[in-house]
């Protein structure tokens, strides 16, 4: 049983919404850079700042009752967003763990940063989560942009085995009231999606302000981080838009749409594009794409997919995994479904390729070394080309 603690707050994927090293994962996206037409940054993306603790943190953290609390995750979160307690404001820009902790303020990605911080100097296992929530559009200018949301779930302390009074397996922190997530859907993500998330807020608070040097600097780390996060992109060809690079934008839309052929930011903010330049026969191909998607929602063709492979409709299976994948490539069992259909159909190479997305997409080590033992099974059994 999962309990959930909510607390009010909305995590934006502002101008949208992995395995290996952040080099690898962005060996990619570096074609797609355009560094000599931005200034250095004011301040240069810190990655490792994100959840770093520091002495005030951890002085705290010492004080406090959690490391003598029956349930250490519960006493924690008491701790942090009692108001008697840090009085914490659930507003303001993104910050880091510390930043976040030091104004006493911060909105929900930086609080999200900061419990995931304090929870893992307790020593408490840590999980991102992205919830499937109905997608949120709203407008800068003439961008189009949607919104996501990310909680987090701590778990028991890996050393505590002792018989508890409690059968929660995780304890949820949200900043949405429980009436909005409880039923909802929700998939683990990396700490480098949630980095790459982090990134994307900067580079879109820097847009905001008009600080494109900034802007553009923290939109390339948000893909450093994570060469799958769709939001990224968008952010980053609204920035070159805005710098009067026509073309830079319209490649990373374009390479966006190769990714997630259905991805309706993409395809919207392209087609404004595409007619803000004359380009009417293109703007019109791409509107007519973005009215032919339809509104369906979260899951809606995995499950589907799920029940024609009960059914022994492969090629109808497909079709739903592919349109699943179209619209979010960034989810790894959508490729791996889609995979085991291909490669029941005979499709070798195409279910190979799915299992690569699969493992590239993939949100922890464990379930990487379940994808790359597949992989070589397949391979010896030469069942993969």
């Amino acid at each position: 049983m999962r309990r959930t603690v909510a607390l009010l707050c909305f995590v934006a994927a502002v101008l949208g919404g992995c395995a290996g090293t952040p080099e690898e994962r962005s060996a990619g996206t570096r074609l797609l850079w355009r560094d000599a037409a931005f200034a250095a940054p004011s301040q240069a993306p810190d990655a490792a700042a994100v959840f770093t603790v520091d002495d005030a943190m951890r002085a705290y953290l010492d004080q406090s009752s959690v490391h003598r609390a029956h349930d250490p995750r519960r006493s924690l979160v008491e701790q942090l967003y009692r108001r008697q307690a840090l009085a914490l404001d659930y507003a303001g820009s993104t910050r880091t763990a510390a930043e976040a902790f030091a104004a006493r303020a911060g909105n929900c990605l930086s609080l999200v940063a900061m419990t995931a911080a304090f929870a893992r100097e307790a020593g408490l296992p840590v999980q991102f989560r992205s919830l499937a929530v109905d997608e949120s559009w709203s407008r800068s200018g003439d961008l189009l942009a949607t919104s996501g949301h990310v909680n987090v779930a701590l778990g028991w302390p890996a050393h505590d085995l002792h018989v508890r009074r409690s059968n929660e397996t995780s304890l949820v922190v949200d900043f949405l009231p429980a009436d909005q997530i409880d039923g909802v859907r929700w998939r683990p993500i990396a700490e480098a999606t949630v980095v790459a998330m982090f990134m994307n807020n900067r580079a879109a608070e820097a847009l905001a302000e008009g600080r494109l040097d900034d802007a553009y600097w923290f939109a390339r780390e948000s893909l450093q981080q994570d060469a799958h996060f769709a939001a990224g992109y968008n952010t980053l060809a609204v920035v070159y838009r805005r710098r009067g690079l026509a073309d830079a934008a319209e490649t990373v839309w374009r390479r966006l749409l190769e990714q997630e052929p259905a991805n309706r930011s993409a395809l919207a903010n392209l087609a404004q594009l595409m007619q803000h330049e004359g380009r009417e026969r293109e703007a019109q191909a791409l509107n007519t794409r973005l009215r032919s998607l339809e509104e369906a929602p979260p899951f809606h063709w995995f499950d589907a997919g799920l029940q024609a492979l009960r059914e022994g409709e492969l090629q109808r299976a497909r079709d739903l995994f592919q349109r699943e994948v179209a619209r979010d490539a960034s989810y790894h069992e959508f490729h791996y479904w889609l995979a085991r259909t291909e490669l029941l159909l005979g499709r070798s190479k195409q279910a190979r390729r799915q299992l690569e997305l699969a493992l590239e997409t993939s949100p922890s080590p464990q379930i990487q070394s379940l994808y790359a033992a597949k992989i070589d099974w397949l391979k010896a059994e030469r069942r993969l080309q």
